[in-house]
């Protein structure tokens, strides 16, 4: 029986103008961004619309601004009466699908990810961490060069395995720059230094999540009603204390993407439907199993067309 994925993009999927179609034209959308700019105290919502980009790419805006943006396309979605029955979110995307799932209230979830933005700006001082894309290095092949860079260099660490060939690797700065010199004669294609503000999703963001997690503390969280694949196991998790421990871990852990697509694969999700900006997962999916259906909700245009093909 076909089974349909809810996925939510996570940090670099961010655009100016993003959600503006369904702003405009969707009063449940609209009333998310505005619900947005309440809660957060500042107007995240002219900030997306309009730029300018230097500022929503800062790490303490971008997060909010994609939840708030996937938040109001899921709104409009809902009206088409399709229903999920797994979600899952790449890293940030996370708090998305949990929105979704009713783990978090959109208000919970919009307040942590700008908490949780600031926690990582914080963690590791601008300069000293950096990331970068390996391209067409195998998985286990990447992690013994890092474990041998760290060991010679500085720590530098699996971060995104996000499809075959396209694996982000995360640390301190010598320790990248150690994966950047040695990557090709390791096997790897190409390795691309990325511009980020920090080491995310390495070991080095232990303090923001040491903060994140007396954070999650205060927050009420609810068992899910549409299970959950964590980025941290890449396994399905509903229980809200075990979604509460896995979210301060996936702080400093992997994101296990094409881990996670697989299992959503063989529990027989053959449609993937990405809401929010950008295609990028789009991209990852296919690059995985060129055999699903995927389907990205970007634009209202997008809703109305090729979801109903």
């Amino acid at each position: 029986m076909s089974k349909i994925a809810f996925v939510f993009p996570g940090q670099g999927a961010q655009a100016v103008g993003m959600g503006k179609d369904a702003y405009d034209s969707v009063e449940s959308a609209r009333s998310v961004y505005d619900r947005a700019d309440e809660v957060l105290g500042f107007p995240l919502t002219e900030l997306i619309f309009e730029g300018p980009d230097t500022e929503l790419k800062k790490t303490v805006n971008t997060q909010p601004a994609l939840l708030t943006t996937s938040v109001a396309y899921y709104e409009a979605l809902k009206s088409k009466g399709i229903t999920p029955d797994f979600v899952a979110g790449h890293s940030l995307g996370e708090y998305s699908a949990l929105v979704v799932a009713g783990v978090l209230s959109f208000d919970d979830a919009v307040a942590i990810v700008r908490a949780r933005g600031q926690y990582m700006e914080e963690a590791v001082p601008n300069g000293q961490g950096a990331m970068a894309a390996v391209l067409g290095l195998e998985r286990d092949a990447l992690a013994a060069l890092c474990v041998s860079v760290s060991a010679d260099t500085g720590v530098v660490e699996l971060a995104n395995v996000n499809c075959p060939g396209q694996i982000v690797v995360s640390g301190s700065k010598e320790g990248v720059d150690g994966i950047v010199a040695r990557g090709k004669e390791a096997g790897a294609k190409r390795v691309l230094p990325l511009e980020v503000s920090g080491p995310f999703h390495s070991s080095l963001m232990k303090p923001a999540a040491a903060k994140l997690g007396d954070t999650l503390a205060s927050v009420a969280m609810k068992d899910a009603a549409v299970p959950v694949i964590a980025n941290v196991t890449a396994q399905s998790v509903t229980q809200a204390e075990e979604i509460r421990k896995l979210l301060v871990e996936q702080v400093y852990s992997p994101v296990l993407w094409e881990d996670s697509v697989r299992y959503l694969i063989d529990q027989g999700v053959d449609t993937f439907i990405e809401i929010g900006s950008g295609s990028v997962l789009a991209g990852l999916i296919k690059k995985i199993d060129k055999g699903v259906r995927i389907v990205s909700v970007n634009s209202l245009e997008a809703l109305e067309g090729e979801l109903l093909a």
